[in-house]
């Protein structure tokens, strides 16, 4: 780890703990994190950064935990069981914590282009990209007029309805690595096109990530698709 990867995990790692203060006294984020009160006081303050490894304890452990918490706290379903997370996608800075979280819990290598499709999708996208360094690319529902060349995927659902994503050729190069990001994940429909999208670039996949897994039945068929770690933030059954 380089200064620079070093100083940013430490920062990652005062805002997770940043958030957590917003809601409970420093004896209780003690008690949460195994961390003693005056070391949490220090750093949540800006005095000091916590070393390395207790960074990565917090950012990789801590934080995946609290943050799947308020997510789901920030999540609604109504009576047929549809998801409201507008909650979520809607807070940027929120998504900006979740991205080194995940990175770190489910071990993603460092890709090109973070794809996922549009709408929802886009802001964790943006998040993760932001994080890696890399390019955001989204596959929409309808071609843009301008663009000459797509990459296509289509697949009929057992609704019977035919579903098609279009992503702009140039959005995806072979031999590019390409992490598939969806804010919510539930037949596995969505991802399992955006991993076609990939397969046609000749683009090599580093990992499959939904902020919800609704279910078993979307992340199975990703895995079934995918040798490249596969995972959630948190799950409902």
């Amino acid at each position: 780890m380089n200064r620079a990867e070093k100083a940013a995990l430490q920062l990652q790692a005062v805002a997770v703990l940043r958030m957590l203060k917003e809601t409970r006294t420093y004896e209780e984020l003690a008690t949460a994190t195994a961390l003693p009160a005056g070391d949490l006081n220090r750093y949540v303050n800006g005095h000091v950064l916590p070393g390395a490894e207790r960074a990565r304890e917090v950012v990789k452990g801590i934080g995946q935990e609290a943050l799947a918490d308020e997510l789901r706290a920030r999540v609604s379903f109504d009576d047929e069981g549809y998801v409201d997370n507008s909650g979520v996608v809607f807070d940027q800075s929120f998504l900006d914590l979740v991205a080194p979280v995940a990175a770190n819990s489910f071990g993603f290598d460092r890709p090109d282009v973070v794809l996922t499709a549009a709408t929802d999708g886009i802001t964790i996208g943006a998040a993760m990209a932001s994080y890696f360094g890399a390019t955001l690319a989204y596959a929409k529902k309808s071609k843009e007029t301008a663009v000459e060349e797509f990459i296509e995927s289509r697949q009929r659902l057992a609704s019977g309805i035919e579903l098609t994503y279009y992503l702009p050729a140039r959005a995806l190069s072979a031999g590019q690595s390409v992490l598939i990001v969806d804010d919510l994940i539930r037949s596995g429909e969505t991802q399992e096109l955006l991993l076609d999208i990939a397969e046609q670039a000749d683009a090599d996949v580093t990992g499959v990530f939904a902020l919800i897994a609704v279910g078993d039945e979307g992340m199975s068929r990703a895995r079934a698709t995918t040798d490249a770690p596969v995972g959630s933030l948190t799950t409902f059954e």
